[in-house]
């Protein structure tokens, strides 16, 4: 019984830190090439933009500021569409770095981890024998013996600097059943305040499959705990990506898309763009009588404090 939704907000990822430049030519490095894609992403009809950066040299995840703040402003000035900076970052990056561009630029949403995990991706390695960058299967292989952290702790120092501080409110990452009862936890706190903005993740290594039943048992726990007070979103990763998002669309939820999550648009076919998932997930919702939702109605919905407030 999550909150009605009259419309479907569409989120992008259009990066991310999981895949490397070898896996796809098609994701977006260099801040021009980020910018491209989330405009693209944003006029094929998501209202929610989720952005990593990369050093546009070699296409390595990066924390740094400077590097966001060349595509935020070009971003911004060409869509109206809500941006979400991750507190995520890539692997082995400590809380500070990962904050440190959420920090500067005080989006509208931020992405929160709820919770420490072991975070897979060395089996992905097996695939490819010739690499683009040397840094890429050592970045790959590191995930075998790192676990991702965010503790109590981290996730309460966020929710006060970003979020009290800065308005900025959250797309909570939940990898399991375990961190739904994270977020439950800092609800009854009253550190998070609904509508809360929950973003369900399947088939990461470490985290809950990618099966059918998963997905039923995280919206019914979801709902025993939040009640009306969330909005439900999906997300799943590679080649469960659009049947899962469909899934949890008929079933009343928002969905999430974008190379950060696949690289392919359908079975051995490497999606070209961003915007090209977009469209994909928008044909299949008008097929289902389901309408988007424009960026101004994603965040009355959310309750976001609204794009002249951010820091670019």
């Amino acid at each position: 019984m999550a909150a009605q939704r009259d419309k479907v907000i569409v989120t992008c990822a259009v990066t991310g830190s999981i895949h490397t430049p070898t896996m796809s030519p098609h994701l977006p490095i260099t801040p021009l090439e980020i910018a491209d894609a989330a405009i693209g992403a944003a006029e094929a009809g998501a209202a929610i933009i989720h952005l990593h950066a990369r050093d546009p040299r070699t296409g390595k995840p990066t924390p740094d500021p400077e590097v966001f703040g060349e595509f935020l402003p070009m971003i911004a000035s060409r869509t109206d569409a809500v941006i979400n900076i991750t507190t995520g970052g890539g692997h082995g990056m400590t809380l500070e770095e990962r904050v440190a561009a959420a920090m500067a630029a005080k989006p509208e949403m931020a992405t929160m981890n709820m919770g420490s995990m072991n975070f897979g991706l060395f089996h992905m390695a097996e695939r490819y024998k010739d690499w683009k960058f040397d840094w890429e299967p050592a970045y790959l292989e590191h995930s075998r013996d790192f676990i991702f952290r965010n503790t109590f702790a981290d996730i309460e120092r966020t929710l006060r600097t970003l979020g009290d501080e800065h308005g900025t409110r959250f797309e909570f990452e939940c990898y399991d059943v375990g961190h739904l009862y994270n977020l439950a936890h800092f609800l009854e706190r009253g550190l998070v305040k609904p509508p809360l903005f929950v973003q369900t993740i399947f088939g990461i290594l470490g985290g809950i499959g990618a099966d059918h039943d998963n997905l039923v048992h995280m919206k019914r726990t979801a709902d025993r705990l939040f009640g009306t007070d969330y909005h439900w979103s999906i997300l799943a990763a590679g080649r469960h990506q659009m049947s899962f998002v469909t899934m949890g669309a008929i079933m009343g939820g928002h969905v999430r898309v974008g190379l950060e999550d696949s690289l392919y648009l359908g079975r051995g076919k490497l999606a070209q763009s961003n915007a090209e998932q977009v469209a994909r997930i928008r044909r299949i919702l008008a097929e289902l009588s389901l309408d988007l939702a424009t960026p101004d109605e994603a965040r009355a919905m959310l309750d976001l404090k609204g794009r002249g407030s951010v820091g670019f």
